[in-house]
């Protein structure tokens, strides 16, 4: 009998040790260190892409650049920016498509387009003469109204993380001079195609011609187009002026852009990293304005050595003759009533 029982005692104590031995081990205690005072392994950094149309050594893209080194500094390595310029990531649609679906994916955009994703009055911001100067636009930004419009977009599935960047004020290149809005009239200028730009030309007389930038070299020469409107940089890299030599200093937009995110994505981060994110990009935006600044100096400079005739206008004629572009009922039909008024107010 004794030794039965001895046996059976055996028997639990060897179940015991098999069941000790196969129990996870106990959870490390809170501060990241395990039981036996070693650390745990550090969690994986948050990855994000940027994507842009922009090539290396532009303003944008040294301004990217920038970003990616504060993200990664502020958050101590915890969020890292990997960088796509040239349209690597695809067109802005597609990297848009990405965001939509969940993807950690950063893009630029602006209110032209904004207007096609489901939010009109965003359109407005890329109205001619809209801004008299760029600290009217920065305080638009900053405005109740803004915000509002922002929190719409976020209702169509896009957060935008900041919206302080300069991509330049437009100006037009032509084959013949342009002094007064008057000589715009008739004149086939290339424009992006969208809504706003086409009929913010058309109220100034002009013609304007939808088509894609790489095709305006060629139409120039062969007169199918008279002229192009851009940022000075872009139309010195474009090297329009070759066979455009009349450029008029019109700023007819003040374009700032911004850059967006899916807010599928963006409520993933933790609030910290949220603040580090939109703070860093803040940031950045100020660095790409010295840059984009500097560049239109050295544009300008670059196309009087190289025999272009610059002509400074009375823009206060050119503004006065775009008045008509916010009454016109291609907007009002889906802006706002009295959305004019109530962004001129938000700039006070």
């Amino acid at each position: 009998m004794k030794k039965r029982m001895t046996a059976i005692l055996l028997l639990f104590l060897a179940l015991a040790m098999v069941t000790a031995c196969s129990s996870p081990a106990p959870a490390a205690p809170a501060g990241g260190e395990s039981a036996g005072g070693a650390e745990a392994p550090a969690a994986a950094p948050v990855v994000i892409q940027i994507g842009y149309e922009n090539h290396p050594g532009e303003p944008v893209d040294l301004a990217v650049n920038e970003w990616a080194r504060l993200l990664e500094e502020r958050s101590g390595g915890n969020m890292k920016m990997e960088v796509f310029p040239s349209s690597q990531l695809g067109s802005k649609n597609d990297i848009i498509d990405q965001m939509l679906a969940g993807s950690s994916v950063i893009t630029l955009a602006d209110g032209a387009f904004y207007a096609d994703r489901g939010v009109p009055d965003f359109g407005i911001v890329f109205g001619p003469y809209l801004f008299p100067t760029w600290d009217d636009a920065w305080r638009l930004i900053e405005s109740d109204w803004y915000a509002e419009q922002s929190g719409l977009l976020e209702e169509q599935g896009l957060k935008i993380l900041s919206s302080n960047w300069k991509y330049g004020d437009r100006h037009t290149l032509t084959k013949n001079p342009v002094r007064t809005v008057s000589d715009l009239q008739g004149m086939k200028i290339r424009v992006p195609n969208n809504t706003i730009q086409i009929k913010g030309f058309e109220v100034l007389g002009a013609a304007p011609t939808p088509m894609a930038l790489g095709e305006v070299y060629t139409s120039l020469q062969q007169g199918t187009i008279d002229g192009l409107e851009n940022p000075l940089p872009v139309l010195y890299n474009g090297k329009f002026h070759e066979v455009a030599k009349y450029l008029t200093l019109d700023g007819h937009v003040r374009n700032f852009t911004t850059w967006i995110t899916g807010t599928q994505f963006f409520n993933t981060l933790t609030a910290e990293q949220q603040q580090w994110l939109m703070e860093t990009g803040n940031e950045a935006g100020f660095f790409n304005n010295e840059l984009a600044d500097e560049a239109t100096e050295e544009t300008l400079q670059l196309f009087i050595d190289e025999g272009v005739e610059v002509i400074e206008v009375d823009i206060a004629e050119f503004a006065a003759a775009a008045e008509v572009f916010y009454s016109l009922p291609e907007f009002t039909s889906i802006w706002s009533e009295g959305l004019y008024e109530t962004v001129k107010e938000a700039m006070q």
